[in-house]
Formats: C-alpha cells, sequence, structure tokens
C-alpha cells in the first residue's frame, strides 16, 4: 500500500519538493495536490516578463497538467484547502468535500503586503503576486493612463518596467531615499535610479503614502506632505508576508512564518512545509535556490532517507532589474570594522565594491557588469585571504576566464552562436533554449541538460548570468556545499572526511556507508571516489580498475581514430644517444605512424593499435623506459633547461634538479594533472612560471613558484618562497604535492585550487610552519612506495590482459 501525500500548494517549492521525492522513491506515494489558482505550477519568478508581454502564459508554465498526470499525481486546481483536521489527518476544501492524508506538505507561499492606509480595498489597488494581479494590471493598461506602484524594490521596479512597456506613466513611490535598500548600497541605487528616469519611469523617494483617494475606483494617492498625484491603477509592491493562516488555525505553531527543524517538518511530525510560508531558525526566504534547497532536503526526509539536513541559506543574489545587471551579497554596507574597495566607472555604468574585514570578503555589491559576482561569493563563503591579489581583486577574475575583458563578452552581449564553454562545446544559444524548453532554474541542472560547466568550472560565471538574464528577476545562488554528483547529496570534502573518519577502504564501502542514490555511482563519481580512496589508503587500497577514465584503464592516450598514443618518461628531459637508438628501432619495429616531440621535451609515440600495447611497452620496459603518465590525472613532465652546465647565463644546475624531481615525484596520482618545470636563471627558458610547481634558479639559491597553467587560459604562477639548496626544493616539492592531493577536489587544477583555498592558506601549511611542510613530505614520501610501480611493465607481463585482448569475431 502507498502512503498518502497531499501538497497544499501548487507553486514552485512545493512541486519542486515532489519532483524530488519521484526521483528517491517514485512508488512510495499516492500523491494529491491542491491549488487554489485555475494553472498548473508556473514560474513566478516570470510574471514581470509576463507583463511587459515578453512571454505568455504557456511559456511560464512549469509542469502542465500531462506531466501530473504522466506521474499519476491528482491535480486539483482551483480549489481551495480551508482547514486541516490534524486528529483525523484530512484536509477540508472550501467547497465541503474532504480528503485523507498521511503525510501533509505546506507550501501556501506568501501574499503581497497591503499597507494599512484608507482607500487600499477600492478597486485599481492590487498587489504584483499571481497570473490574475497580470491580468487586471494588463486589462488596466489598456484603459487607463497613470499608474502609481508603492515599493522601490525589486518586485515594484518589475511591475514599473512592465507597465511602462504597455504604455502607462508610471510613478514608483518609495519610502526610503535608495532603491532596492536590500540589495544596494546607495552609490550602486544612484546609478539605477539615473538609468531608469533616463528610461522613461519617475520617482517620488522618502514618501510616505497616507491614503488612497477614490469613490468607485481609486483616482489619488496622498502622501503624508499633503501631496496628491493622479493615479487610475495602484500596485502595492512593499514585501510579502508568509501565508500562515491555515497552519494557524490547524494548532500548527507559527511565528512570522510556519516554523520547522533542520527536516522541514512542523511541530506536527506528519505535516512538513517548504518554501515562503516557512520560518526556519528564525529566517524567512523569498529567493528561488534556498527554496529549491529545503525541497530537496525535505524530499530526502519524505523518501525515508534521512541524511540530509537544512541548515540555512545566507545567498548571493544576482539579478536582472528591467535588463541593467545587479549582484549582491553578504554585508555590503559594512561597518566601522571594515573597510571598502571599490571600482567605479559612471560613463560605462559599472560599479564594484567589495567589504572587507582582515583581508576577507565580508560583503560585495555590483552594478552593471556582475560576471564575477559568483567569484567574489565564493572568496566570501569560504572566507578566503585575498591579501595575496587585494591589488587586482576589483578588476575580475580575468586570469581563470570568467570575467572576460569589457563590453565584448559581456554575456548579454553575445549571440546566440557564442561559445559559453569550450570543454564541451557549448553555445549561450544552447543553453538559453534548454533552460526555456527544460525549465531549468539552477546551475546543476544547466550543467545536467548541456554539459556547459560540468568540465573545468572556468565558465561558471558566464552559465549562471545566462541564468539570471533568461530565468527573470530573482535567480539566485545558495552558499550550500554542492554535492560531488547528483548520486549523492555530499560534497567533496564530506565525502573524504568520511572516507578518513570511518576507515572506508573501497568504492563499494563509500557508496553504502553514505547511502548512494544509484546502486553503483556513475562516471562522475567513481574516478573521484577511486582517487579519494588512493590518495587516503596508499597502502591498503586496491584500485578500482572499473572506476577510471580509459586513457587511465589502459594507460595511453586514447587518439580520433580509436588508437593510441604513449610517451615514455625520460627523465628530465634529459636523453642520451643510445635511448633515442633504441626508441627509434622500437618505433621501426611497430610501424608506429608518428614520432613526435612534445612541449614538454618528450618523444610521443602515436597510432598503436590498443592490441600491440602490452609488447610494445615490455620492449620499452628492457630499454629501460617508464610511463610517462602523460595520460593520466597524475604527475606529468620536468621541463628543464641545460642550465648551468653548458648555458653562460645559467646559474644553477637546473636538469639535475628537474631529473631529481621527477624521480621523486614520477607515478603519483592527483586530483588534476601537474606538471613541473625548473629553468637555470630567471631568464625562464623551460617556462616554469606557467606551470603548477616551478622552480627557477638565482645566484642565491632557487625561487619555488606555484598555481600556473597554460592552454587555452594562461594562468602565471604565484611566488611560493626562496629557498638556499636542492634538498629544500625536493622537500617543498613533496610538501606542495601532498597538499594538493589531500585538500584539493577531484579534476580541480591547482591554478583555481589557490584561487579557492588563497595562497595565504599554502603558505600557513608549509612555508611558515616547517613541522607541517616535513609532515607532509613524509605522507608524500610514504606514498610515493606504492605509486612508483611502471604500469607499463605490470602489463607488459600480463595483467589486465583482457583490456588488450580483440574481441572474436562472431560468424
Amino acid at each position: 500500500m502507498k502512503e498518502k501525500l497531499i501538497l497544499v500548494g501548487n507553486g514552485m517549492a512545493g512541486v519542486r519538493t515532489l519532483e524530488e521525492v519521484l526521483k528517491l522513491a517514485p512508488d512510495h506515494y499516492d500523491i494529491t495536490v491542491y491549488g487554489e489558482e485555475p494553472y498548473g505550477n508556473y514560474n513566478r519568478i516570470m510574471l514581470s516578463h509576463l507583463l511587459a508581454g515578453e512571454k505568455t502564459v504557456d511559456d511560464i508554465i512549469i509542469n502542465d497538467e500531462q506531466w501530473y498526470s504522466d506521474n499519476g499525481i491528482n491535480l486539483h486546481k482551483g480549489k481551495a484547502i480551508t482547514k486541516i483536521d490534524r486528529r483525523n489527518r484530512k484536509v477540508v476544501c472550501a467547497d465541503g468535500s474532504s480528503d485523507s492524508y498521511e503525510r501533509l506538505l505546506l507550501a501556501t507561499g506568501s501574499q503581497p503586503f497591503m499597507i494599512p492606509v484608507p482607500g487600499n480595498d477600492l478597486p485599481g489597488v492590487i498587489g504584483f503576486r499571481d497570473i490574475h494581479d497580470v491580468n487586471s494590471m494588463l486589462e488596466a493598461a489598456k484603459k487607463k493612463k497613470h499608474a502609481v506602484i508603492i515599493g522601490g524594490g525589486l518586485l515594484g521596479l518589475e511591475a514599473a518596467n512592465g507597465l511602462m512597456q504597455q504604455g502607462m506613466s508610471v510613478t514608483v513611490v518609495h519610502l526610503l531615499d535608495t532603491l532596492m535598500e536590500r540589495q544596494l548600497d546607495a552609490s550602486a541605487a544612484t546609478m539605477l535610479k539615473r538609468s531608469l528616469e533616463e528610461r522613461g519611469l519617475h520617482f517620488l523617494m522618502a514618501a510616505e503614502t497616507e491614503a488612497i483617494i477614490g469613490d468607485q475606483h481609486v483616482e489619488k494617492v496622498r502622501f503624508k506632505d499633503g501631496t496628491e498625484i493622479y493615479a487610475d491603477l495602484v500596485v502595492m509592491a512593499v514585501g510579502i508576508r508568509p501565508n500562515i493562516s491555515l497552519a494557524q488555525t490547524a494548532g500548527i505553531h507559527c511565528e512570522r512564518g510556519i516554523v520547522v527543524s533542520d527536516t522541514l517538518q512542523t511541530y506536527d511530525p506528519r505535516i512538513y512545509a517548504v518554501g515562503e510560508c516557512v520560518q526556519h531558525r528564525g529566517l524567512t526566504y523569498g529567493l528561488v535556490a534556498p527554496l529549491f534547497e529545503m525541497s530537496r532536503v525535505c524530499a530526502n526526509h519524505l523518501a525515508h532517507l534521512g541524511i540530509r539536513r537544512y541548515e540555512g541559506s545566507v545567498t548571493s543574489t544576482k539579478l536582472k532589474v528591467t535588463g541593467i545587471d545587479l549582484f549582491s551579497a553578504g554585508n555590503f554596507e559594512g561597518d566601522e570594522n571594515t573597510e571598502e574597495l571599490v571600482f567605479r566607472d559612471e560613463a560605462q555604468g559599472i560599479y564594484r565594491k567589495l567589504v572587507v574585514r582582515d583581508n576577507r570578503i565580508q560583503g560585495a555589491v555590483m552594478y552593471g557588469d556582475t560576471i564575477d559576482g559568483s567569484w567574489y561569493f565564493d572568496l566570501l563563503r569560504d572566507e578566503t585571504d585575498i591579501s595575496d591579489f587585494r591589488k587586482t581583486i576589483l578588476f575580475g577574475q580575468g586570469h581563470l576566464g570568467d570575467s572576460g575583458h569589457g563590453d565584448d563578452n559581456r554575456v548579454a552581449a553575445m549571440s546566440d552562436s557564442a561559445e559559453i564553454c569550450g570543454c564541451n562545446g557549448v553555445s549561450k544559444g544552447d543553453i538559453v533554449k534548454a533552460i526555456n524548453e527544460k525549465k531549468l532554474f539552477t546551475l546543476d541542472d544547466v550543467r545536467a541538460h548541456t554539459k556547459a560547466s560540468s568540465s573545468c568550472g572556468s565558465c561558471t560565471g558566464l552559465v549562471e548570468s545566462l541564468l539570471a538574464l533568461t530565468v527573470g528577476g530573482d535567480y539566485s545562488v545558495a552558499p550550500h556545499l554542492k554535492p560531488l554528483c547528483a548520486c549523492t547529496d555530499y560534497s567533496h570534502d564530506d565525502i573524504r572526511g568520511a572516507i578518513a573518519k570511518n576507515e572506508l577502504k573501497s568504492v563499494r564501502k563509500v557508496l553504502d556507508f553514505l547511502e548512494w542514490k544509484t546502486p553503483d555511482g556513475c562516471g562522475k563519481c567513481r574516478p573521484a571516489l577511486n582517487y579519494y580512496l588512493v590518495c587516503a589508503w596508499p597502502g591498503e587500497y586496491k584500485d578500482d580498475y572499473q572506476s577510471r577514465f580509459i586513457n587511465e584503464r589502459v594507460h595511453a592516450n586514447i587518439q580520433k581514430d580509436g588508437s593510441y598514443s604513449i610517451v615514455p618518461r625520460i627523465w628530465g628531459g634529459d636523453t642520451t644517444p643510445a635511448q633515442l637508438k633504441s626508441l627509434a628501432q622500437i618505433a621501426e619495429k611497430y610501424e608506429v605512424p608518428t614520432v613526435h616531440i612534445t612541449g614538454g621535451q618528450r618523444i610521443d609515440l602515436l597510432g598503436i593499435a590498443k592490441s600491440v600495447l602490452p609488447a610494445i611497452w615490455g620492449d620499452l620496459s628492457k630499454a629501460g623506459f617508464v610511463s610517462g603518465h602523460a595520460y593520466g590525472k597524475a604527475v606529468r613532465t620536468v621541463k628543464t633547461c641545460v642550465g648551468s652546465d653548458w648555458c653562460r647565463f645559467g646559474t644553477q644546475n637546473s636538469t639535475k634538479m628537474g631529473i631529481d624531481l621527477e624521480k621523486l615525484t614520477w607515478g603519483s596520482w592527483t586530483p588534476h594533472k601537474f606538471k613541473l618545470a625548473v629553468s637555470g636563471c630567471p631568464r625562464n627558458c623551460a617556462e616554469a612560471t606557467i606551470k603548477d610547481f616551478g622552480v627557477v634558479a638565482v645566484d642565491s639559491g632557487w625561487e619555488l613558484h606555484v598555481g600556473g597553467n597554460g592552454g587555452v587560459k594562461v594562468r602565471a604562477t604565484d611566488f611560493l618562497c626562496h629557498v638556499d639548496s636542492a634538498e629544500a626544493v625536493l622537500e617543498y616539492c613533496a610538501a606542495f604535492l601532498q597538499l594538493y592531493r589531500e585538500r584539493a577536489h577531484y579534476l580541480e587544477r591547482t591554478a583555481p585550487w589557490i584561487e579557492r583555498v588563497g595562497l595565504s592558506f599554502i603558505k600557513d601549511e608549509m612555508v611558515d610552519n616547517a613541522e607541517g611542510r616535513q609532515t607532509l613530505a613524509q605522507r608524500f614520501y610514504a606514498s610515493q612506495k606504492f605509486a612508483q610501480v611502471d604500469p607499463w611493465a605490470e602489463r607488459a607481463e600480463g595483467l589486465d590482459k583482457h583490456e588488450f585482448t580483440p574481441l572474436k569475431k562472431v560468424g
């Protein structure tokens, strides 16, 4: 027998909870939905677009009636619930009918606050909360001329813009002297007001409404100072209040909202609540991201999994108000203990302010160009020390590709054919189409449907800006830690902590202990779990062959024609005639189509059939070569110059240093590929300052650099420190590698990792802490005892033989 679940409220938060329940426990409930409005579930965020004539009702429907039918959900449209009989577990409808429940979900939303002044009930005075309100405004715009919007917040400005688009003369009345005071500081608000005035809106600031005047219909609005303005339509947009009347009359504990626990249960354990009607830990929420986070947690408990808690949301808000990009997060006003970093270019319509305390961001507000908003928010959320890049922080995250350079890269100005995600070839048009057709609201939704932002992540800011542009006025990003993938609710750090704390030493044990949603994981989580286990238990965990990508399974790089390439390791790029002769003979013996010298000073043999790989590896092993790991998330090569042995500018023996580093580090698995280089002098011929770990020789010793990368988006390294001896270089390298291996997320290069945790964190852990550095280095040395086994030699001797055996043809 299925349990009976009733949802009261057919809005975004409630129906999203049902969607999550259907994913987790599709056969557990017999579901019935009651909604007061005569529509399916629709996107309230898009009401302003409906008012402006940019969308139709059909365009903003998220779940049509067919969706309810397909999922076996009984939908009652236009049917209000007026009473909850908790003793008998029934809900009673306005028409007198009733329905029983075993679990009840309240998602009654909120109501517009109508200011208590005389005349607030006159015809022509309305709120702005649903499709009925929009239809009333559109009808008024056909016949009337003057509209007054009371409230200069987001909703009020959207209503004003929509009515202006419909041809009305619109005046916005605001009680305070700055618009959108909950999202903007005074400077940004002033710029916004000026821009909106240029578009034709009128404003009365610091104006307190005394009365709304009219006989049979609204005619004027009077203010406390005695002035009056004409009004054919008055829209109240001064805020919302949680709709708690149904819960209150049922005796459910309410304060400002329906009070819920971290599991979204009310004081009646059979009754849950989500959305704008909820009060959690003293706070109410009105933006999408927190509501959807509530929905995921609530669904988890309705599905009897019981492994998630909602701990609140401190949101960053990325908005698009009448075509103008805005962003805010945290304490953007500051206080006597904070300082402000400000960039202002009024001619270009750009304003950025960061509020900082002790070199950590406390708040941010942006106007005009907001693409870096998600980066600033990450820095705020992670409490990153910004002292290392404080001088340039206001110019954005350009070196990681998120911010672009000027208006040409503003996402709103991009053509539909413009590429947003280079890793997966996803254009702006692809993403916008998916958002509209699939009714997507979150970054994870976009990743799942388009793959944009799902690889290197450098386009995340652009994708989030597209969400704000396309979804509408209050797309927001909640600061909860993002799950590793859709198979779990746990983050990378949660999983690594659980592996260590609970001594989980197999992928199967991790999946079972953390109650994975899918029986065997997916192609995103299994490689990550395998790496985390390799790193945590180097001497005990047996590498899970099936959890690796194809290149790592066969220890070679697959090419576009299905053949493979292999790169033998040449220590420090230093070779001999005998080695070269051996490579030439092996290439001739196996008729290798292409022999190519790589940018990392190695020799690449391309065009090798998979079945031939073990034989060629056997010959390479006999000639003294080991795998170069050019295929893996591992330590790759150490590039060197000839240094003081030959170069007249060389100050140290960079070749020997490179060989020593490579012999120390080869074989180590890392979160992402890891490249090293050693230059013999500051002329830097080995390009050490665009490597993950770079060493530059100087007269007094060695300079160490970290966090660089080449490729499409070049990032120069950060200077770590100066050391005197070759032994110190090796220790610092081992410590840095181990810190990266233990703290970075799988598939996170050193560059974004350092941006996330801050260079100061790296220095605190291993430069200023000698004991900590030595401990890290010792852990790395210990792990290398198990890592430095040549996989090519093992497979030449028959390991994983089935992987290289061609399938037999049948018939």
